[in-house]
């Protein structure tokens, strides 16, 4: 569902004559799931859709920028969910992009995708961040000495502390100088604490696990990481604006 609902965000961004990017695939998923959200709209929660929108929007608009800059060769997207970047961004030649999500989502979003040609080498990784992850992915084809694009959007705050701490350190042991990270700073906190006081949004707010002061950015610096922290990410949109994180890979940690 909640992968579901940020495939609703690009899909009412895609449709703006102003838009940060285009998703025609966006749709596809809502269509696959008529009438998903019907029990979440109600008329505390109207003006948080709105600033999900528009988090959403801008996220998503960062980290299309943050992969396609990144010069890599290689991608890989932590929790996934429904993201159709491999269908809709201009990629390089020679990109290969590894989705991971668990098994149920990626179930759900292939029959959808199935007529849809990506415009990159794509390799979906079915797999649970919390468990030995990093083998299946290597399994698939990913190279550990490849410079590389990692994308953890929307993710760290599903975590907790150490799970979080464990993503991380699987990502680092092993990276050659010239990998990238990005993910979200701050954890979105606007939209943090208006959803935790709304009973209808329950079922989502219970997922969130992390810290909202969990400072990401020290461990970075701690193992081996240039990281840099991206404030007021607006693109001209008044109301609303993001942080990031986005950080390069400089030396070996071990």
């Amino acid at each position: 569902m909640t992968a579901l609902g940020m495939a609703a965000v690009r899909a009412m961004e895609s449709k703006r004559a102003d838009r940060l990017f285009d998703d025609p695939q966006a749709q596809l998923f809502l269509d696959a799931m008529p009438g998903a959200f019907d029990q979440y709209f109600t008329s505390d929660t109207k003006s948080l859709g709105a600033m999900f929108a528009a988090h959403g929007a801008i996220r998503t608009r960062f980290f299309d920028d943050f992969l396609l800059g990144a010069g890599c060769r290689q991608v890989v997207l932590l929790a996934a969910g429904l993201d159709t970047r491999a269908f809709r961004l201009d990629w390089p030649a020679g990109v290969h992009l590894f989705e991971l999500d668990v098994p149920d989502v990626l179930a759900f979003k292939e029959p959808v995708l199935a007529h849809h040609e990506p415009r990159c080498v794509r390799i979906t990784v079915p797999a649970d961040l919390r468990t030995d992850w990093p083998t299946r992915l290597i399994a698939a084809g990913f190279s550990p000495t490849t410079p590389t694009a990692w994308l953890a959007e929307g993710l760290l705050i599903y975590l907790a502390a150490t799970e979080a701490t464990n993503l991380l350190q699987a990502i680092t042991e092993k990276l050659s100088p010239g990998c990238k990270l990005a993910f979200e700073h701050s954890q979105a906190d606007q939209l943090r604490t208006r959803a935790s006081a709304m009973p209808s949004m329950h079922d989502f707010t219970e997922m969130w696990k992390s810290d909202s002061d969990q400072d990401f950015v020290a461990w970075l610096v701690g193992h081996g990481w240039a990281p840099e922290i991206h404030k007021e990410v607006s693109y001209g949109r008044s109301g609303y604006s993001g942080q990031f994180v986005t950080a390069e890979f400089t030396q070996n940690a071990n």
